[in-house]
Order: C-alpha cells, then structure tokens, then sequence
C-alpha cells in the first residue's frame, strides 16, 4: 500500500474532516488515471494495472473547513476481489467508473453497484463515471444510457478524460462537496438545530477552496442526473 499527497503543507494544518472515497470499477477503466489526476495532477501513458489497494490524498477547503479526501483504488481484476470489506469500511463516497468505449464495463456496473451497496454505508455518495471521453470517436456507451442508469438509481453522473483532465476536478468535488453537506447536516441537527434550519444553511452556496487557491464553485445540482 502506497499513500501520496499534493499538498506537503497538510501536515501542519488542522484537519476538520477525513472523508474516504473508493474507486470502483473494471480493470482498465482509468481508475488509477483519475486518481493520478485528481491527487498529483498527473497523468502517465505507460501506466500499468493496480495491484492490491493504493490510496492517494489531497487537501481541500470547503466552507473554511480544510478536508482532507482519502481516495482509495483497487484492482478491478478478479482475484483482488478478496479486499472487498476492508476496502468499502469507512467509505463515504465511491466514484464507479467504466470506460465508454468498452460496452462491457458499462455492463458490468450494476453488479460492481451492487457489490457496493452491500458492504458500504447506506448513506454512501456515489458518481457514475464514464471516463475516456476523449475517445469520442470510440464510443460504445450512448450517454444517455449511462444517465438513464444513474437516474434510475439515484447517482451523480458525469462523463471524465484523465487525459485532457475533463471534468475530473469536477466529479471529485461534486463527491466531496455533498459528503460535507450531508456530514454538515448531522452535526447541525445533533446540536440542535431544527432539521429544516440545517438545510436552510447549507443551500446558501457551498464555497470550495482547493489547495488554498480561490473558491472554484459553489454546489448546484447541475451534475445530478436525478
């Protein structure tokens, strides 16, 4: 197991929050590729399939608080099936990912769906990902199949490159912005405060901060496929 972050700062901040995301999906699908993106702002054309688990971290600031996302990637092969409890405990969100010009690992994603709900929390955020947008020409899952899917199943959808670092930034905060929200919400009713009150406050435009820059974003519903 290997851990990694971008921001060699981290170590001295205060950290508000440790949210565990898990990258789910077929081998091949890029899994590594978007972590690799997300986390280093890396992308390797050579890069070689996932053995065991590896995780990687970066910081992020959300409504002044600092947070720190914990992604988590695992083979997709067969044989690495056996990490599955320990790889799901304590995850909050999961990005489950096919690549849209393999129809096969489109297919595949009800079972890896399943797989998830049964050893994750309930409560778990999960984006639908169909990566390798930049194969356009490639294509063999219509978008509108993947999003008739996560409609029907209530799931974030985007389409990513890891590439050209289309819509990574994007999915990753979409994650992790609405695992903040709802962790935000239990807090505030565990104080106290009415339900419709926590909601209330956290509609009023979720600020993002990433790595100390300017907010990039506020939370809209523009990527939900629901």
């Amino acid at each position: 197991m290997s851990s990694g972050s971008r921001n060699y700062g981290e170590f001295n901040q205060k950290i508000d929050y440790v949210f565990k995301v898990v990258l789910i999906g077929d081998s091949a699908v890029g899994k590594s590729q978007l972590l690799a993106r997300f986390s280093r702002n890396e992308f390797s054309i050579d890069s070689k399939a996932t053995i065991g688990v590896e995780f990687q971290t970066r910081t992020i600031t959300i409504d002044q608080k600092t947070i720190k996302a914990q992604i988590w990637d695992t083979a997709g092969q067969e044989r690495y099936r056996a990490v599955t409890s320990a790889y799901y405990r304590g995850a909050v969100g999961a990005m489950l990912v096919y690549d849209i010009t393999k129809r096969q690992s489109f297919d595949h994603v009800a079972r890896w769906l399943e797989e998830l709900r049964g050893h994750a929390d309930r409560n778990i955020v999960i984006m639908l990902i169909g990566n390798k947008s930049d194969l356009g020409s490639l294509r063999a899952v219509p978008m509108e199949d993947a999003k008739e899917f996560a409609q029907r199943e209530n799931l974030f959808f985007m389409e990513t490159s890891a590439l050209e670092a289309t819509n990574v930034e994007s999915a990753f905060l979409t994650v992790l912005t609405e695992i903040y929200q709802i962790t935000s919400k239990k807090t505030l009713v565990a104080n106290g405060e009415p339900e419709a009150a926590a909601n209330s406050n956290l509609l009023k435009g979720t600020q993002i901060v990433v790595s100390g820059e300017e907010p990039v974003g506020t939370k809209s519903t523009c990527c939900m496929s629901s």
